[in-house]
């Protein structure tokens, strides 16, 4: 089976759990020479950015086991089977904020770690947001922010906004925008 510009000659499941999958593929690289790749699939997500009509954003501040720290990052979490990327980022949005928003707009797709993680994130702006009570249950192991959008923008410049989906939209958001 070719894979690209590789000829991939056997695949096996080394692991495998609700939330990810690891690949090994034994391949024969372009040049003739054999060689080996990792893949881990993990579930697709979507990030929000839930912007005022102050221009402060709602930031999520949790704990991340793989890791080992918190971290502040977008309100985010995983797509459902059968469930749109819109959809998922309504309901994310929501079950951590409490936040319903009348306006979205879509800021396209980030694939993190691109050379052996397959998990790509959704990305979108929410705007005209009525706060109401989050529904996660959860909500006890995150922290809820709202930060002025230049102060956002100088937390990812200062390295405190890691996570790779926050920091594509808020850079988006911020030319979209002109912030």
């Amino acid at each position: 089976m070719k894979r690209g510009p590789f000829e991939v000659t056997t695949t096996k499941i080394v692991y495998k759990n609700p939330w990810i999958e690891v690949r090994e593929d034994k391949i024969i690289r372009p040049n003739g020479k054999e060689g080996l790749f990792g893949v881990v699939t993990g579930g697709s997500g979507s990030s929000i950015v839930a912007l005022t009509e102050e221009n402060e954003v709602y930031l999520i501040k949790e704990f991340h086991y793989a890791l080992g720290d918190s971290s502040y990052e977008l309100p985010s979490g995983g797509i459902d089977k059968g469930e749109t990327a819109l959809n998922a980022a309504k309901r994310e949005l929501q079950e951590e904020t409490g936040i319903i928003a009348k306006r979205w707009t879509t800021l396209g797709i980030v694939n993190p770690l691109t050379v052996l993680l397959n998990a790509p994130n959704h990305m979108f702006l929410a705007e005209g947001l009525d706060e109401g009570e989050p529904t996660d249950e959860e909500t006890d192991l995150i922290k809820i922010e709202k930060f002025p959008f230049e102060k956002v923008l100088e937390m990812v410049d200062r390295g405190e906004i890691t996570h790779s989906a926050s920091v594509t939209a808020i850079l988006k958001v911020a030319r979209l925008k002109g912030l």
